[in-house]
Order: structure tokens, then sequence, then C-alpha cells
């Protein structure tokens, strides 16, 4: 039996790394761009995104009127928001909905040092790989390595941000309103964490746009690295 499971594991890693290779050979053989100089310029690559994208979220409106990164409400605040809608409320609905994508703007000014360390500190083992990979490679290896990390040290600033753009009192107010209307059930939802996680995914999104901009766009490439390392993918 454990012959059977070493060699089952033997042919696994045989094939992801014959996969891996399939890709590698697919670089110019006469580049001689080693891995250390592909993973710069995708570290290049995200932080650009970083600059030019993700601090675009940080301004006023940045999520609110962003149709990309909009944060709507939760399931289970959606009948808050249609109950009030209902009653003539939508105003107190639409303050409801705009509080909760400023705390998020806030959080993410805050935030941003935390993306730009976590991109300074990511090692690219694949890098042929992630270059030669979907438009969004990049940006989903960043999310996976970074995520739960991330959530962790994002929370606390969501929750801070709640108190100082006044969306917790805003929620209170509106919470109360919908649970005391009648034949409501009460409704306590973790807002908090539910912030956290969308402008996390509002983030790597924002990240994505642009590395996909250099990826397709020759002149997007606006340094020597971005256009020497996204060439090979070109070939």
């Amino acid at each position: 039996m454990i012959r059977k499971i070493f060699a089952v594991f033997l042919i696994f890693n045989f094939t992801a790394c014959a996969e891996l290779q399939e890709i590698a050979n697919q670089l110019p053989q006469n580049s001689n761009m080693g891995n250390s100089q592909i993973a710069a310029g995708l570290q290049q690559a995200l932080n650009f995104g970083i600059e030019k994208q993700v601090t675009k979220l940080t301004q006023t409106d940045g999520f609110y009127k962003n149709e990309l990164v909009k944060i709507l409400l939760p399931q289970e605040l959606q009948k808050v928001d249609g109950a009030l809608r209902g009653i003539g409320l939508s105003s107190l609905a639409d303050e409801g909905l705009k509080a909760i994508n400023r705390a998020a703007e806030d959080a993410v000014k805050e935030a941003t040092p935390i993306f730009v360390s976590a991109v300074k500190d990511i090692t690219f083992t694949d890098a042929k790989a992630i270059l030669l990979g979907n438009d969004d490679a990049a940006t989903t290896y960043l999310t996976s390595k970074t995520q739960t990390a991330l959530y962790h040290k994002f929370n606390p600033i969501i929750k801070n941000s709640f108190a100082k753009v006044g969306a917790d009192k805003i929620w209170s107010n509106l919470i109360n309103r919908y649970n005391n209307l009648p034949f409501t059930n009460t409704v306590n939802p973790d807002l908090t964490d539910y912030v956290t996680q969308e402008a996390l995914q509002g983030v790597y999104t924002m990240i994505a746009v642009e590395e996909k901009d250099i990826r397709n766009n020759l002149s997007a490439r606006t340094t020597s690295l971005l256009r020497s390392v996204f060439a090979l993918q070109d070939s």
C-alpha cells in the first residue's frame, strides 16, 4: 500500500514539474533573464498596481462610485434596505450604503503600506510560470500568499474606520429603525468582517487591472525592467 501511495506521489510530482517546465520552455531560448529578474519585474508590476490603481480607492467615492469594487449590502441586510425604501426612507438607506464604502476607502488609505510591504517580501518561486500565466496571474499569486495575513491586519483598521467615518452610528440607527418595524426579525450582522473581506477583494481587483494593462499594453510598461520582462511573454 505504501509503495502504491509513493508511486502516485511520484507521478503527481512529475506531472506538475512537467507542466511548469512546459510553460518555462515557452520563453525565448536565447533569453539570459533569470528567475530573480523576472520576479523583480512581477513585483514592480504589482507595486504599480498599488501606486496607480489602489490609491484611487482611498479617494472620496473611490469604492462607492467604482462599479468594479463598490461594496453592496450583504444578503442579510438587503431586507433592511428594501424595507426602509418601502416606507420612504431611501435617503437613509443610501446613507448606510455610502457609509460602509467610506469605511473601506478610509481603511485602504491606512493599510496601503501593508500591501507595499507584502509585495516587497513575496518570493516568486515560479516566476516564469506566473509571467506566462493568465492576465492576473501575479495578482492571484499575491492574493494566495497574503490574503489571510492581511485580513488580520486589515480588520482592526476597518473597525476603527467604521467609528472614524461614523458608519457604526449610521448602521446602528438603520438597524434599530428596521428592528422597530412590525413583522420583522431582529438583524445584527457582523459588518466589520464583511466590509474587511470586500475591501480586500477590491484592492486585489484594482491591482489586477494594472497587471492586465501592463501585460497587454506596451505603453503601460514605463520602465526598462517592465519592458524587458514582459517582452518575454509577447514572444
